[in-house]
């Protein structure tokens, strides 16, 4: 990527569409508006244009929009057209930006990666922001709204604030002072750095934004023949499973990934679990049921009441059944056959995984910024514990390090390159 190009996109949906939205963003934007529709708008103001080719054929009449550097999206001077959203039509206008000098087609992700290098967001926004993109459902998109509005970046740039104020009070304390202790130090010093590790572990014990996209899982699990595979098509509402009065009839772990409520999920209908009676290949699916019980976030137990893993609850399924057999402890009683009790369950299930999930709009921690911020715990709790002044600010350095990796301040090209690869062409 050259710094001084000029690139263009379609930033739209996919055409056909009503509008399409061509963006321009680079020293050659205004020269670009100029020479489609002749004369430069005034900024920030929509203006009806007729877009013309080089030579001077009527591409469009379209809305220009004309936004100096650097208070654009990108940080950079951009223009936008607001075509018709024909196919035909946007690639005519992509090729007249094409033949100007100094414009090149945008790569993935170019857009946000330029408004990041030119300091219009931080990398945990950048971050908010793909995850935005990827969202499919309400918890995913409010979480990610939270993150690409700076809410994470916000907190991280108070607790980055307050441990500058530290490692000044530390600073102070050795100009002042030959002692190799921290006798120079303010009382509430080690307080102070406590009570910041302790709000940074009150974030690192949030559920983690993953839980949100791969979706909470829960797995159904119990001997043959006890209901599992026609549960698990009624909570997914579809034949994913084959159901059969045969035992043994699943013979692997089946997965589909729905939403209830606005919740991701990941269902899992697992081969019957039994000691006895299983061939080769069954037994292969049993040991993979028995894998799956470690990693479900929720098990939903239709064999034999108590049988099952702790924590899991106890289903009474097959309630239309003659041989039907009630738990006395069972959480539901349902029927997928006639829908008894199938609506309450759903219910129940979304309202349980809410409650381990992050909070609507609250800011979720990624892995990598999970990481980060555990550096920085990790290194605070090291700095409350110590009485050399020089090993406290060498603490509070890296946890002021790790802030700033967080946050982009310090960071890797090869990172840059995997989060704004996420990005689609013309963002």
């Amino acid at each position: 990527m050259s710094e001084a190009s000029t690139i263009f996109a379609v930033s739209s949906g996919a055409p056909p569409a009503a509008i399409g939205v061509i963006r321009v963003s680079g020293p050659q934007a205004a020269p670009a508006i100029e020479a489609l529709c002749g004369r430069l708008p005034e900024p920030r103001r929509a203006s009806l244009a007729r877009l013309r080719d080089g030579e001077g054929a009527l591409l469009d009449v379209a809305l220009v929009l004309w936004f100096p550097g650097p208070a654009s999206a990108t940080g950079e001077d951009l223009a936008e057209f607001h075509c018709h959203g024909g196919r035909a039509l946007l690639a005519a206008v992509e090729r007249a930006l094409a033949r100007l000098p100094g414009l090149r087609a945008a790569e993935a992700g170019e857009f946000t990666r330029r408004a990041f290098a030119n300091g219009r967001i931080d990398l945990a926004e950048a971050e908010g922001l793909a995850d935005l993109l990827a969202a499919e459902t309400e918890l995913q998109r409010a979480a990610a709204i939270a993150n690409a509005s700076g809410a994470l970046s916000r907190q991280v740039d108070h607790w980055r604030s307050r441990l500058l104020g530290l490692s000044a009070q530390l600073e102070a304390a050795l100009d002042f002072s030959d002692e190799e202790d921290a006798a120079g130090l303010p009382e509430c010093f080690t307080w102070n750095i406590e009570r910041l590790a302790g709000e940074i572990g009150e974030w690192l014990a949030r559920p983690r934004s993953e839980r949100l996209g791969e979706g909470f899982r829960v797995v159904l699990a119990g001997p043959p023949n006890s209901g599992k595979s026609t549960l698990f098509n009624a909570l997914v509402e579809s034949e994913a499973a084959i159901t059969s009065p045969v035992a043994g009839t699943t013979r692997d772990v089946i997965e589909r990934s729905v939403a209830i409520g606005g919740v991701a999920f990941t269902f899992v209908d697992t081969a019957g679990l039994r000691e006895i009676g299983a061939d080769a290949v069954e037994s292969i699916g049993i040991e993979r049921a028995r894998g799956q019980l470690g990693r479900a976030d929720l098990v939903l137990w239709l064999g034999e009441e108590g049988a099952g893993p702790s924590g899991a609850w106890e289903i009474a399924a097959r309630a239309d059944a003659a041989d039907f057999r009630p738990k006395r402890s069972a959480s539901h009683r349902v029927s997928a056959e006639t829908g008894e009790g199938l609506a309450a369950l759903k219910r129940d299930i979304a309202d349980f995984a809410r409650e381990r999930l992050p909070r609507p709009g609250e800011a979720a921690l990624n892995r990598r910024q999970h990481a980060r911020l555990a550096e920085a715990a990790e290194a605070l709790t090291a700095a409350k514990g110590m009485s050399d002044l020089l090993l406290i600010g060498e603490e509070l350095r890296r946890a002021r390090v790790a802030f700033d990796r967080l946050t982009g301040r310090a960071t890797t090209e090869d990172m840059l390159d995997a989060l704004f690869g996420r990005f689609c062409i013309g963002k």
